[in-house]
């Protein structure tokens, strides 16, 4: 089958929607399918105003060829930006039948940049663009029952996994002078990173990653380790050594960080809202509660090998075969080619 993914987000950024995309590419295409992935790098962009990592395409009127030339069996639109509702609108205009996904909570996201901003608005942007979808994807039944409560519909669950071959257990840590408390994700406003940088923890706190907060809380929590970016091998080493990943976002769909902890022996401590409260088994796999720095001592207490049994039952083949049986054929009747010359 040819595939089609249009994605506003993709690399050289990092975060969890580049981080999934890229799992189930790989894995299309390990199942035999012809995979295209239409994102910035094709076009032209500009930096979004307040994250210049976040690339913004204008030459948009470039999409609508780019679809018919590579005449998909399917489309899937990942995102909500430029390129996402470019692809919309072709598509739509032609008739033509396509999924898409939620992968971030952007309402919420946008309230807490410009709080005067009604969060009813962030859900009328987000029923706009999903409204003519066939499937919208969610990563949780908690987040279906959540969005459909907003208006949402045909909302369907597509579970996201880890990469175990990469996040693998290793030897116990060991804690030379203190443990290893670590975030890692963007450094953002939505992602509440101050909650655990105030924390008075008996330890280091590591944070890998990068974005526009950055400066300001490296100048604000000099005693702190900013690292940076790690990938690959550096980054499981990372989650490796740390006793615990500290996930603070109350707002995340998922936190896809949290699977790769666990997947390499790490618990986590988090919030008990919606994202961890589906990643994790309470005083198992994580610590939960209204008291982050509480959690942060519980989770140094649980088993390192029970939290990567865990996480490994959860793998990228089963999200990647439960994302295609979601997909709904382009156009049906009449052949593709036909539809496409519309």
């Amino acid at each position: 089958m040819r595939i089609l993914i249009v994605s506003d987000a993709w690399s050289p950024q990092v975060n969890g929607v580049v981080t999934s995309l890229q799992a189930l590419v790989s894995e299309l295409r390990g199942l035999g399918h012809q995979v295209k992935l239409l994102s910035p790098a094709d076009f032209r962009a500009v930096p979004c105003p307040t994250y210049p990592e976040i690339p913004l395409v204008w030459n948009l009127w470039r999409v609508g060829a780019a679809i018919r030339d590579f005449r998909p069996d399917s489309v899937h639109l990942a995102t909500e930006g430029p390129l996402g509702w470019a692809a919309r609108r072709w598509l739509s205009k032609r008739g033509l039948a396509f999924s898409s996904a939620i992968h971030t909570r952007f309402p919420e996201y946008i309230h807490t940049r410009w709080s005067w901003l009604p969060l009813r608005w962030g859900y009328a942007y987000l029923r706009a663009f999903h409204r003519p979808s066939q499937a919208v994807l969610v990563s949780t039944e908690r987040l279906r029952e959540e969005f459909a409560g907003w208006g949402l519909q045909r909302l369907a669950l597509w579970r996201k996994g880890v990469d175990t071959r990469l996040f693998r257990p290793g030897p116990q840590p060991v804690d030379t002078v203190q443990p290893v408390f670590l975030y890692v994700g963007r450094i953002a406003p939505e992602k509440n990173l101050e909650a655990f940088l105030d924390l008075d923890l008996p330890g280091e706190k590591q944070v890998i990653g990068d974005g526009p907060q950055r400066e300001a809380l490296q100048v604000r929590y000099p005693q702190v380790k900013f690292l940076g970016y790690r990938h690959g091998e550096t980054l499981a080493e990372a989650y490796r050594q740390a006793r615990v990943l500290v996930f603070p976002s109350r707002t995340d769909t998922f936190g896809l960080v949290m699977l790769e902890a666990l997947a390499c022996g790490t618990p986590v401590a988090a919030y008990p809202v919606a994202g961890p409260l589906d990643v994790l088994q309470q005083g198992i796999s994580g610590a939960m509660g209204e008291d982050l720095g509480t959690a942060c001592l519980a989770a140094l207490e649980l088993d390192r090998a029970r939290c990567a049994e865990l996480a490994a039952a959860q793998s990228w083949r089963t999200s990647a075969l439960e994302f295609l049986a979601l997909q709904p054929s382009v156009d049906g009747e009449p052949a593709l080619g036909e539809a496409l010359e519309v």
